[in-house]
Parts: C-alpha cells; structure tokens; sequence
C-alpha cells in the first residue's frame, strides 16, 4: 500500500535531485487577478485586528492563516510555529483598479501609442509591419528589441506633440498623454486641444486680462482614470503586446486585486501581554480598506457624487505609498504617522540588502573588486581563482554528473575545479585533504 507523502512546510531551500537542467529563458511579470487569488490562503478584508479576547480576527490584517502573528502562535494553514512556518499570502480586493506606481511610466509609454477609443496602435501599418518583422527575429537581441519599442514610443510621442494622431481603425482623434497631480495622489490626462489648432490658444490669450483667466480653461483635456485604462489594455492584441515588447497582458499593470504579505515579514511586537505594536506594512494596509470600505459604501448608493473621486483618489494615493511612500506627487495627509513603504524596507542603508546581507557572513557568499574584462560575454561575471577554491555551493550526485564530480574529489580543495568536502544522506560530511606525493 503506497502511502502519500505530505508537504513539509519550512524555511530551508528546497533541492530537488533531478540530475543538471538547463534553463532555456526567465519570463518577468506582473501576477494577475487569478494567479494573485490562486497564490494567496485567505481574502482580507476586515480593518480590526483582533476580537476582544485578543484573539486575531479571521479576514484580517493578522489572520492564523497567514501564518503566526508572534512568537507563542502557530499558524492555522501548515500549523508550524514562528521558527518553522515561511508565512502564507492573503488577498485584499479592491472596488475600483488604481495605477501602480511602480509601472506608472511604463503605463504612460503604452498609452501614448495607442487609440484612446479602440485601443489599436497608432503607427502606421507599413511601419507597423516593420518594427514586428523584426521583433519576431530570434537573432534580435533583447536589449535592441527594447530599444525598438522605445522608437516606437518616442514616434508615437513626437505625432501627438505636432497635431492630433487620427487612428486608422476608428477614426479618434487622439492627443498627447501625460502625467497630472490628482486631488491627493497621481493620474494621466489626454490633451485633444491641438485638435483645433490654436483657437484654444487665441482665446487664452483675449481673456489673460480678465478674472476668469485665473482657472484657465482647456475643455478638451480630461483625466483617464485607471478604470478606462483598464479598459483600453483589455482590448489591446497580442500583436500590439508583442510590438511593444510587453512579455504579459498589459492589464497587468493596473492593480484590481493586492497581495497581502505574510505575517512573517511584518510580524507583532507585543507589549506587556495586552498589547501589540502593528508593523508599518500592517498598518499602510488597514488604511487601504479602511478607504477602500468608503469606496464600496459610495459605490452601493444609486446616486453617484464627486465625494466618489475624491474617496477613488484617496485609495490611490494609499496603494501608492504602500509601495513606496516617498513617491512623487503624492500628498502626505497632515499630523500622520510616517510609515514606511515596502521600497523603503529594501533600499537605502537600512535597507534588507545593505544591512542584512552585504559585508555579513552569510553561506556561499563572498566580496571582491570586479573589472571589465574583453574575453568575458556580457552574461558572464569574472571572480579571483582564489575565491573561486574557497567559496563552496552544494551539488547533488547524479548519474549526469558523478564523472564530474568524482574528478572534483581527485583535484581536492586546492585545485580549481575542485571539491572541499563530500555530504553523505544520513547528513554527516567527509572533508577532502591535499594528497603530497
């Protein structure tokens, strides 16, 4: 009878004995709606922390199921402790998509080639033809297939600066994108005014003297929020994706549904057994569903109200600071808090890399001066011979490469390529010593 092997939860990395594999490519992007939802245990959506027991609420911020909070729970999902469980994802829905922040150039640089109505790209076909003729060259490296979606861009960008760009499929005049200040966080406008020429121009100008010139005017210029951006990537084509050089559906880049991180990398501190500090992750989160329950009690009402923009802007600007809170263009709400994005958590001299890992002892690690070198490829790194008999990485035996390795042994840890110890299954180790002869 074949009993069933149950997964083991834990911090170690995992190493599968399947012999040396080759990887053939890496495809970078964003998760989408249902891999978010596919990934995470829990839908988090309650802005309380814990119920009057102190006990952790269920479809909170410190749900069990996203591992234990501190240090004396366990966690609900694989029922480790704090030292064993690696934390488990959860999912925050919101009502409304918003930009994010981290794509937000990129954003503008795909709306800027596309009809604002359709969608369809705005170059013309021969050109079009052209530029996809070489993107599908597999001799074409990427960086001058990047360098190809750029020209692209900086086209599309130059039409709309001269005159309004017609599109061939739809007939939409279309005009320039750029980056605007919202009420309290970030958007894109689309300016149509070069659609009549200088009219818009010469009416500014008669009325420069009056006080109604302090307003400005430019009728033709409107805010796409997120929800029409959204629209208008859904209906973009894989060709267009792949003209552009977007390895992923561009949706993608418009957030509609978060992943909240475990407990972890944000865990409790308490204090005197009665109550607990929130990490400033935790906290940037219960802010964004405390907007984002304001958000859907608007939303449920038959009557819609500007109050709805301004609650819309709110979340956006939360979501931003959530992953960076030193973004541009982003109003700090007064007498608040400063709390710290998950951009801050990594760079910097505080950061995760400069002050956890670089100039500490961690395993299979070293540190050493680099120079360019004309007989290295440009995917390769060069490091001293010394580092290279010193520095040690574990190698599973296989039939693949057990030649390989049994000369690693002969050569011992003084000869490059060699081998300083063997690790036997039952995980005691055999260190390799320099036979003199």
């Amino acid at each position: 009878m074949e009993t069933k092997t149950e997964i083991e939860f834990t911090k170690k990395p995992y190493v599968q004995d399947v012999g040396p594999l080759k990887i053939q490519s890496i495809n970078f992007s964003m998760l989408s709606d249902i891999e978010v939802m596919k990934a995470a245990e829990v839908q988090v959506w309650k802005n309380m922390y814990y119920e009057t027991n102190f006990k952790p609420i269920e479809g909170g911020l410190l749900d069990p199921r996203m591992g234990p909070p501190n240090k004396r729970s366990t966690c609900a999902t694989c029922h480790g402790n704090f030292q064993n469980c690696p934390g488990h994802y959860g999912y925050l829905k919101l009502d409304l998509p918003v930009y994010n922040v981290g794509f937000f150039n990129f954003i503008l640089d795909i709306l800027k080639c596309i009809c604002k109505s359709c969608a369809n790209m705005l170059i013309d076909e021969k050109l079009y033809e052209d530029h996809l003729k070489k993107m599908r060259n597999p001799k074409t490296e990427p960086l001058r297939k990047t360098e190809l979606a750029k020209a692209v861009v900086k086209k599309c960008s130059l039409m709309a600066s001269q005159k309004a760009i017609t599109c061939q499929k739809c007939g939409y005049l279309n005009g320039m994108v750029k980056k605007v200040a919202a009420q309290l966080g970030i958007g894109i406008s689309h300016d149509r005014s070069k659609i009549h020429g200088g009219e818009i121009d010469e009416c500014k100008s008669a009325i420069s003297h009056t006080k109604e010139s302090v307003g400005g005017i430019n009728p033709l210029t409107y805010v796409l929020d997120p929800n029409v951006v959204l629209g208008l990537f859904k209906r973009m084509s894989d060709k267009d994706c792949e003209l552009l050089y977007i390895a992923h559906r561009p949706e993608s880049l418009i957030t509609t549904c978060m992943l909240v991180p475990p407990l972890s990398i944000r865990p409790s501190v308490m204090i005197g057994g009665t109550q607990s500090n929130e990490n400033d992750i935790t906290e940037r989160l219960k802010k964004i569903i405390q907007d984002n329950a304001s958000l859907h009690k608007i939303l449920s009402q038959p009557t819609t109200s500007p109050k709805n923009m301004q609650v819309w802007d709110t979340v956006q600007s939360e979501v931003a600071q959530y992953i960076n809170s030193e973004v541009r263009g982003v109003q700090v709400m007064p007498n608040t808090k400063p709390l710290s994005g998950l951009l801050q958590r990594l760079k910097g001299k505080q950061g995760r890399f400069r002050a956890n890992l670089s100039g500490k002892r961690v395993e299979f690690t070293g540190r050493t001066v680099i120079s360019p070198d004309p007989n290295l490829k440009i995917t390769q790194v060069g490091i001293p011979i010394l580092m290279a008999r010193i520095l040690t990485f574990p190698e599973c035996v296989s039939r693949h490469n057990i030649d390989k390795l049994k000369q690693c042994v002969r050569n011992g840890p003084n000869k490059y390529p060699g081998a300083r110890s063997v690790r036997f299954p039952d995980g005691s180790s055999r260190y390799c010593l320099l036979l003199l002869g």
